[in-house]
């Protein structure tokens, strides 16, 4: 693999579509091995564009104003970060062999629809899920529920992120203010979600699987220890590695995920999500890019999810093993405003083998994760308590 250099005709050039805080540590671990970085959002200031060496802010899910970009910026690899995106013009572009797409257009296109990657891994693959349907109406959502799915279940737009749009139904009162949320919390609005019965799991990972290249050229598989983590509304609020679980579910987790990754092809780190029942191991969603919850990996591993990712996409070799116990914790906004302060960051540090990073978003609301903090010890039930308080002691002001 041959590198050239940031800023010159030699450059190679990889164009991040979504630069929030995961696009951020991917942007920094490319621009460690020279490569050049445009990061590109909706929105200006984004994390991502604070870091790379060029920053644009355009509509990703304008398939016109996309192209344009990629045709003027003319990058190596496009590498999407986030779901507002509009797939089918990256396939057209794919198709065309303008330009690599990362890990691969299909992948994309799938995994940015739930509806894509849960009929592939359930109908096409065999792998197993809860019970689920799609709804294009608040009848069809009540209908679902009535005849199969059941209550309790969960309801989620069929595109949306951090739990954006997602709620528990309980009893029938609950449906269609479910129904609504999902509606307005979807990142692009298809007017469909999945609704999924619930699975009284035991406990629920992701398993960080990387597909790169050996030293012969060919797709190899691996996998990172896997990560332990807690979500309220869909939105991930802790996460600690390695999760103890035994090696016989373990292994049953690796061959669903080397299963699903590899029908999706490409080159890059994937986040699979399982809920674990005992033996029983529940196949949930898979992302195509770093994982929110892999955040603690920055602390833990030898190479976090993000160099791992830059290596991989690269052709590079890769290196999935743990270092230490460690855990995240999310430090929240806490409040609707603009330009907010970070304060007692003193206290938060105070804990040796504990770290903060605050993301830089320009925008605070009440639930948006602005900073994670990040811890290691002896055991992940000790790091996390150690995460959880240095994410408590950070306070944010007007």
């Amino acid at each position: 693999m041959k590198l050239g250099t940031p800023l010159s005709p030699s450059a190679t050039k990889v164009m991040l579509l979504g630069s929030g805080e995961l696009g951020k540590e991917v942007i920094i671990a490319l621009q460690r091995l020279g490569v050049e970085v445009i990061a590109v959002d909706r929105y200006d200031n984004a994390p991502g564009h604070q870091v790379a060496h060029r920053a644009y802010t355009i509509d990703m899910a304008n398939g016109a104003e996309l192209k344009k970009l990629i045709e003027e910026v003319k990058p190596d690899l496009v590498v999407p970060e986030i779901e507002a995106i509009d797939t089918d013009m990256l396939a057209e572009i794919e198709a065309a062999g303008q330009v690599e797409i990362i890990p691969t257009a299909r992948a994309t296109q799938l995994t940015m629809n739930r509806e894509g990657i849960r009929r592939l891994a359930a109908e096409e693959l065999g792998l197993a899920t809860s019970a689920y349907a799609f709804s294009e109406s608040l009848n069809e959502l009540q209908a679902a529920i009535d005849n199969g799915v059941g209550y309790p279940c969960i309801v989620k737009p069929v595109m949306s992120s951090s739990g954006k749009g997602q709620s528990r139904i309980n009893e029938p009162s609950d449906v269609k203010k479910a129904w609504d949320y999902a509606m307005s919390g979807g990142r692009v609005n298809r007017g469909k979600v999945i609704v999924e019965a619930v699975v009284e799991f035991d406990y629920e990972i992701t398993l960080l699987t990387v597909r790169s290249l050996n030293s012969d050229g060919d797709i190899i598989t691996s996998f990172c220890e896997p990560i332990g983590h807690v979500q309220e509304k869909g939105d991930y609020v802790e996460s600690w590695q390695p999760q103890q679980m035994s090696a016989d579910v373990l292994q049953k987790a690796q061959e669903m995920a080397e299963k699903v990754t590899s029908n999706l092809g490409g080159r890059g780190i994937f986040g699979v999500e399982f809920f674990i029942k005992g033996s029983d191991v529940y196949f949930s969603e898979v992302s195509p890019r770093p994982h929110d919850t892999g955040l603690v990996t920055l602390m833990t591993q030898w190479q976090s999810e993000f160099a791992l990712h830059a290596r991989a996409i690269l052709g590079l070799p890769v290196d999935t093993s743990l270092r230490d116990n460690g855990a995240s914790a999310v430090i929240y906004g806490g409040m609707d405003e603009q330009s907010i302060s970070f304060e007692c960051l003193d206290i938060a540090l105070a804990e040796p083998q504990t770290e903060v990073r605050l993301f830089g978003k320009p925008e605070s609301f009440l639930r948006r994760r602005m900073g994670v903090a990040l811890a290691v010890s002896i055991s992940t039930d000790e790091a996390r308590s150690k995460a959880k308080k240095a994410a408590a002691a950070v306070k944010t002001v007007v």
